[in-house]
């Protein structure tokens, strides 16, 4: 009996010899400019080649004149290279030549226009990473690119185009800060999966803002941590240090012992903001679930009150009720102290930026998001790295802060009187 098969009759892949849309859509301008394109390249490298030898093609130098210069070297053919650029990839040949030495032994000459071993232009590489950090992951690229590269560009070769960001991703870690004005620091962490020993793993990624005196944020170190511990913000806040980084007048901060410890350890007496984000997810964790809505409209009354003083006095309303209520609400409440209404202190024109690290919580959204297209990340330098190049590219950018104005000429004030 016969058989019938199913496997495709081609040694290609299906998804190679398959037509999708737009693969038959022919545009004779990008098909004309092409092939002007590799004529240029051609005629810049020829012409380099032309200054190098002191003279044209098929041309030599006078023999009998007294100011001829010497003979600096021959051509010999060509050589095939194939280039891809932001005009696709193109064919082209490359002229060859010896360039005589004064030891009398011949090199081959090399051209600076196209480097040895150069496959793309930079400005393709610029443009192949923007796609990865626009959402695209590593396998899908070839596919955003088809019409562009002819299905020239995969995964392998995003991959090394992402490790050449590395050099700028190293020289960014050490760079001085010195210089830098800054007047305020928000400091939170994050959690992202990535690849270790072949198994997904949570690590933390502990990020620090700068807030300059202009009410620029900076993105100042983004850094791969096992957690949050006072260990791990230690060393980032050393490294800080010994970059140049002066003594902030603000630290606004998630509220996580880990970091309330190191802290305390290199900048005692800097003010310091409990964000009230955070403090609000931890009293509804305390409460019933009946009560939440409660709690949350008591809370926000209190914190979004316009005075220091109907701040103070709706706090102690706060701790009147839910002591009654809920004593577990309370108790999270007073545990915060002070530090979580160290934003009364500012002119009301800062509160809004100074009462949250939600400066931070905007990034990791938008990095989550970034990030979902891959789901696990190939390890824990590529989430810190990749984090910072979103900003670095521009793909995130961040506005300054509200009140900015009056950063520079701030001067913190006295706390509120938290006697209940």
């Amino acid at each position: 009996m016969k058989s019938i098969s199913t496997k495709h009759d081609s040694s290609q892949p299906v998804t190679d010899t398959a037509v999708y849309l737009f693969d038959d859509w022919f545009d004779p301008i990008e098909a004309c400019v092409r092939e002007r394109v590799r004529e240029f390249i051609g005629a810049m490298i020829e012409g380099e080649l032309d200054a190098t030898l002191l003279r044209p093609r098929y041309e030599r130098l006078p023999k009998n004149a007294a100011s001829a210069p010497a003979a600096v070297g021959h051509r010999h053919g060509h050589r095939a290279r194939s280039l891809i650029g932001t005009f696709g990839r193109t064919e082209i040949e490359v002229p060859r030549a010896r360039l005589n030495g004064p030891d009398g032994k011949t090199t081959e000459w090399n051209s600076q226009v196209l480097r040895a071993y150069q496959r793309r232009t930079l400005a393709a590489d610029a443009l192949i990473a923007g796609t990865y950090l626009a959402g695209t992951n590593t396998r899908r690229v070839r596919r955003a690119l088809k019409a562009l590269f002819g299905g020239a560009v995969g995964k392998d070769t995003v991959s090394r185009v992402w490790r050449k960001v590395k050099a700028d991703w190293d020289a960014w870690n050490v760079r001085s800060l010195a210089d830098e004005p800054i007047v305020r620091l928000i400091l939170d962490g994050t959690v992202v999966d990535v690849r270790l020993d072949r198994k997904a793993t949570a690590i933390s990624l502990l990020v620090v803002i700068g807030v300059r005196a202009d009410g620029l944020k900076v993105l100042l170190a983004v850094k791969s941590m096992g957690g949050e511990s006072a260990e791990a913000w230690r060393s980032i806040l050393d490294d800080l240090i010994g970059r140049g980084l002066r003594r902030p007048d603000l630290l606004i901060v998630d509220g996580g012992q880990g970091l309330e410890k190191a802290i305390a350890t290199v900048w005692d007496g800097v003010p310091v903001q409990r964000c009230t984000v955070h403090k609000h997810r931890n009293l509804l964790a305390h409460a019933p679930e009946r009560l939440h809505e409660e709690v949350t409209a008591d809370y926000t009354d209190m914190i979004y009150a316009t005075t220091p003083a109907q701040i103070e006095s709706r706090r102690k309303a706060f701790l009147r009720k839910w002591r009654l209520k809920c004593r577990a609400v309370a108790d999270s409440l007073e545990e915060a102290g002070d530090r979580l209404f160290t934003f009364t202190r500012l002119p009301p024109s800062q509160w809004r930026s100074a009462r949250t690290t939600n400066a931070i919580e905007r990034l990791h959204e938008e990095f989550k998001r970034r990030i979902k297209t891959q789901t696990v990340l190939p390890s824990a330098e590529t989430a810190a790295m990749l984090f910072w190049a979103l900003l670095a590219s521009g793909q995130i950018s961040m506005r300054k802060v509200d009140g900015w104005r009056t950063l520079a000429r701030t001067s913190i004030g006295q706390p509120i009187d938290l006697a209940a």
